[in-house]
């Protein structure tokens, strides 16, 4: 369990990469939480989604490393916790009116084997998720 237990550290602290993203880094929080174009309701929502990031992230470690012996089900519980987050950003694209990228930033935003950034680490971080669960299950 234990390599099940460092796939999900990883994906915990990637929760943190919200708010460091949308709010600190200059070059993507302009397209976030400092975009002068955003809707004060739409940067509400995002203050949200960092906020549940931080709290995911700060869950999944407390249950990896402050609840004693790692157990099957703390396991479970941290990889929810952490992979919350992603899976959410999975679906997000299925509600009207959502990107990836907003327009303005389409042409500068890099686009890695086709997709927005964010959404390659969001694949990578829920497959992350998806092996550490098979890997809790078989022990």
């Amino acid at each position: 369990m234990d390599k099940a237990r460092w796939l999900v550290v990883i994906v915990a602290l990637a929760n943190y990469g919200g708010v460091v993203a949308d709010a600190i880094v200059p070059g993507t929080a302009r397209q976030h939480l400092w975009n002068p174009a955003w809707p004060p309701h739409a940067k509400f929502h995002n203050g949200q989604t960092m906020v549940m990031g931080l709290f995911g992230g700060t869950l999944s470690l407390i249950l990896l490393f402050g609840c004693g012996p790692l157990t099957r089900l703390h396991l479970f519980l941290a990889c929810a916790a952490a992979g919350s987050y992603f899976f959410a950003m999975v679906f997000a694209p299925l509600f009207p009116g959502t990107a990836w990228t907003d327009p303005e930033f389409a042409a500068i935003t890099p686009a890695p084997l086709g997709l927005a950034p964010q959404q390659l680490i969001t694949y990578v971080l829920c497959v992350l998720i998806v092996i550490a669960v098979a890997l809790g299950s078989v022990h």
